[in-house]
């Protein structure tokens, strides 16, 4: 009777420690997509940040050559009004 006993409560242990295992396993899966969904998440975040930057500096550029040439042209006024 002690065998059974003995051999039923390793059987027990080994099941709960293999249902552990698996709780935890699915947890680390949870945790690993969620990571990944934030990383995603962040990175578009960050491609939209660079295309905006990148337009906002496309057009200080293209104010940047009008500013030149109404300099050149000499119908740049200080106040940003134009001579002619």
């Amino acid at each position: 009777m002690k065998k059974i006993m003995t051999t039923l409560a390793a059987l027990a242990l080994i099941v709960s420690i293999s249902s552990c295992r698996e709780t935890t396993g699915e947890k680390a899966e949870d945790a690993l997509e969620a990571a990944a969904q934030d990383t995603e998440d962040n990175l578009e975040k960050a491609g939209e940040a660079i295309e905006e930057a990148v337009e906002d500096a496309g057009d200080a550029i293209e104010n940047a050559g009008d500013e030149i040439e109404e300099e050149i042209d000499g119908t740049d006024d200080v106040n940003g009004d134009d001579d002619n």
